[in-house]
């Protein structure tokens, strides 16, 4: 059975760059992408050329009722998410939407109140889940491995945010457009992880925002200080300026007994008898495995393993810590 989906908004750059969602559905071989959309034409036309040549729309509105897809792909500039999220929901379509699904905790909430309501499918991926690090991490805490759990760190330190700009997004470096800098962008993935390893829920302690290093009006660096009421603490370290085309980063789960690691995709372990890798780079980018699993569980019935809920939890922790960043700023 051939899946026929529709991608909305297709300006946003994941549509062919970095998770490139679309890249993956065009190689899937029981997928058509029915049609795809953006309201900038000359942009929709440079995406279909690209990808084979879906048809192109200017209105979502009027492609999803032209093809009438059984799943929607919905990207977008984050400004117009929420507004997205709502028709889609209200005209019962499954689909997977891009986080942050709006640009503040509260347009998520009705995001994620109306899905639960309606028990429409609507999977947000927030894919470093399902890299290796994460299940071992969840092993280990639940045989108590890492004796009692300490602090989490996660630092992601990307490209220039000019990226974005060239990539077609240029969007992204308007904070009224996508609601913030890399807090909202790379940060949500690190609190997502810390709110999904502990269980708990978690308070700002403290945060920092810097637009030093590229001087454009979105945050280039940001440092959140997360604690649960458990008492486990979370450091969250998210940037734009890293001077070329990789990345440095690692995240970190410690605890009295063991210190668990991953850096450049492969996962180490710690404890008093020594240090061994348990676990391999994914063989994968992790956004494939993700729209992969996101598909088959649509499929099969069951509901998608992230959704809107998740994401609404995240981005309270990003609202909370834009608040006091700019509270404290001189």
């Amino acid at each position: 059975m051939t899946i026929r989906i529709a991608a909305i908004e297709v300006g946003h750059w994941h549509s062919l760059f970095d998770a490139a969602y679309l890249k993956t559905l065009a190689k899937m071989p029981d997928v058509q992408l029915a049609g795809i959309q953006d309201p900038d034409a000359a942009l929709v036309a440079q995406r279909a050329a690209q990808l084979g040549g879906p048809p192109v729309f200017t209105d979502y509105r009027e492609m999803l009722a032209k093809t009438r897809p059984d799943f929607v792909i919905a990207l977008g500039r984050h400004s117009a998410m929420a507004g997205i999220a709502h028709f889609l929901l209200d005209e019962g379509y499954p689909f997977l939407m891009e986080k942050p699904m709006g640009i503040s905790a509260k347009e998520v909430r009705g995001i994620a109140d109306k899905a639960a309501d309606k028990k429409t499918f609507a999977a947000v991926p927030l894919f470093q889940r399902y890299h290796p690090f994460v299940s071992q991490a969840r092993r280990m805490l639940a045989d108590g491995a890492f004796g009692p759990a300490s602090h989490f760190h996660f630092r992601s330190n990307r490209a220039s945010s000019a990226r974005y700009v060239s990539w077609g997004s240029p969007w992204m470096l308007d904070p009224a457009i996508a609601g913030g800098g890399c807090l909202r962008n790379i940060g949500l993935h690190g609190i997502d992880l810390f709110l999904h390893l502990t269980g708990e829920d978690a308070r700002v302690v403290g945060a920092q925002l810097s637009s030093r290093a590229l001087g454009q009006p979105v945050e280039d660096y940001a440092v959140v200080l997360l604690r649960t009421p458990g008492g486990v603490l979370g450091t969250i370290e998210v940037g734009n300026t890293f001077p070329g085309q990789g990345a440095d980063g690692e995240w970190k789960l410690s605890g009295r007994d063991a210190l668990l690691v991953q850096q450049g995709g492969s996962v180490r372990c710690m404890t008093s008898a020594g240090e061994q890798e348990v676990a391999e780079p994914p063989a994968e980018p992790l956004a494939v495995i993700a729209v992969r699993d996101i598909l088959a569980r649509w499929q099969g019935g069951q509901p998608p393993a992230t959704g809107p809920g998740d994401c609404y939890r995240a981005m309270q922790v990003v609202d909370d810590a834009y608040a006091i960043a700019r509270q404290k700023q001189p």
